[in-house]
């Protein structure tokens, strides 16, 4: 077999021939894009600073200039290509960009689904840059709301970055949605103590507390007869909202009522239990006059309690005139 290398040299003059030929027009759609790429990121730029003034349009800005610096790029690539092959035309560019896509769509499902859902919470606004939130065990503020995914710095220093599909189908706490934010906590006292004047103490102390909101009014519920105190739950608002101050406040809260029920005398127990001893026989088997189970003896004298010596000293002195009564 004899290779023709006269018709091999005159393809590749030609190959290079045409490459010299289509030279200018590659560099000069390299520019062109270039340009628009460079225009595309002024445009963003531009759009954020517009709207970075005003927290209610910041993400609405973000959006914008995403979506601006994409259609952008998109046009100069379509004036780029046009350049270099002068025969192709805008429909051509449509229906490939079609069937493109959805083979593009069906390979990057998870990345197209996330970067929907971040387009979506960048216009509903769930939460916004700068907010704290909870998202499952998570808890931070957000410090970017990316097309991919949201990045939250924790309150101990670090970066947790979830995927916008997952802030945007599940339940999300944000905890600076507000201006004012309420907390609450319990706080037990002794059964033997007043529960009016250990609600006026409680919220005497809440008011001294310099940071706690006038309006809404401070107020304190009972919510809980429990085993050994009657649980008592402060409430009082704060401003801001954010965790640091709010962590400083309750901290000022919390020792201002210490001192305060400490020092007027309000019992704070400790958990307790109160165990009775009673004579169980047959003789005495259901008769409340005679045996001491915790409930009212109504009318009739109640049994005084036996401390667990007695009651022990009672028993030995049962048994041994039991084995006596046997011996004889």
């Amino acid at each position: 077999m004899n290779l023709d290398y006269s018709a091999v040299w005159e393809k590749i003059q030609s190959m290079a021939n045409g490459f010299l030929a289509l030279l200018p027009n590659v560099v000069l759609a390299i520019l062109v894009f270039l340009i628009f790429f460079f225009v595309a990121k002024g445009i963003r730029t531009t759009v954020r600073r517009l709207t970075q003034r005003q927290r209610r349009t910041r993400n609405v800005g973000l959006v914008l200039g995403r979506l601006a610096q994409g259609t952008t790029v998109l046009i100069g690539l379509f004036i780029a290509l046009s350049i270099i092959i002068p025969s192709l035309k805008a429909g051509d560019l449509v229906q490939l960009l079609g069937i493109s896509g959805v083979a593009i769509g069906f390979a990057f499902r998870d990345i197209l689904q996330n970067f929907l859902a971040g387009i979506l919470i960048l216009l509903t606004e769930p939460f916004q840059i700068d907010d704290q939130i909870i998202f499952k065990d998570f808890e931070g503020t957000v410090e970017n709301i990316e097309t991919r995914a949201t990045t939250i710095r924790t309150y101990d220093g670090r970066r947790i970055v979830i995927p916008n599909s997952e802030l945007f189908t599940n339940s999300v706490l944000v905890n600076t949605a507000f201006e004012n934010r309420r907390l609450e906590y319990d706080v037990g006292i002794g059964y033997g103590d007043d529960i009016e004047t250990a609600k006026d103490l409680i919220l005497e102390a809440v008011h001294d507390t310099d940071g706690v909101l006038a309006h809404p009014a401070p107020d304190v519920i009972v919510v809980d007869l429990a085993a050994s105190t009657v649980n008592l739950r402060a409430r009082w608002w704060v401003q801001p909202p954010r965790r640091a101050e709010v962590l400083d406040l309750q901290d000022q809260v919390l020792i201002n009522i210490k001192n305060k029920l400490t020092a007027s005398g309000i019992d704070m127990p400790f958990p307790t239990q109160q165990i009775l001893f009673h004579d169980q026989t047959e003789e005495t088997d259901g008769d409340r006059t005679r045996q001491r189970e915790g409930w009212p003896a109504g009318r009739g004298k109640a049994p005084k309690p036996r401390s667990i010596g007695g009651s022990l000293r009672q028993l030995a002195r049962s048994t041994r005139n039991g084995q006596a009564a046997k011996e004889s």
